[in-house]
Order: structure tokens, then C-alpha cells, then sequence
């Protein structure tokens, strides 16, 4: 198996949850994560054995994709829509 050198520790679920509140100031929890895990529209994550593990990269991607655009006022927000 080739190594990419890409070698992130991956975050268990209270871990990930962690990472978004903190890096991001979204409040995520563990449960938020698990039942996005089954319904879909969560990050991307990988599974050892019954462990979800979630990837630094794929939490940043989700996290922005949630954040919206920039304003400088709120009229703003109803053009962003």
C-alpha cells in the first residue's frame, strides 16, 4: 500500500463534535453526529471495527460548507438567500 505521508490522527465522534464547537464555534454533539451518520448530511467519516472516525480534512470541508457567506449587514442575508 502506498504511503501519501497524509497521516492525521482521526478523531473519534465526541472528538469530531469537539473539534467543530472549538475550531468553529458550531455547537455540535456526539449524538448530532450519530444521527447525521444515519440520515445523512454529516461529515464524511471512516469506520474501524464499530468506530466511527472522522478526519480533521472532511470536518473542516462539512464545517465550511455549513457556514454562509460573508455580509456586512443583515439586508444582506436576504440577497444571499
Amino acid at each position: 500500500m502506498a504511503d501519501n505521508g497524509n497521516h492525521q490522527k482521526l478523531l473519534r465522534r465526541s472528538e469530531a463534535a469537539e473539534y467543530i464547537t472549538t475550531t468553529y464555534g458550531i455547537p455540535c454533539s456526539p449524538k448530532t453526529l450519530a444521527k447525521l451518520a444515519v440520515i445523512g448530511g454529516g461529515p464524511a467519516y471512516r469506520k474501524a471495527g464499530p468506530f466511527p472516525l472522522y478526519s480533521p480534512d472532511d470536518l473542516n470541508q462539512w464545517a465550511n460548507n455549513k457556514l454562509g457567506p460573508r455580509v456586512h449587514s443583515t439586508s444582506e442575508t436576504k440577497e444571499a438567500a
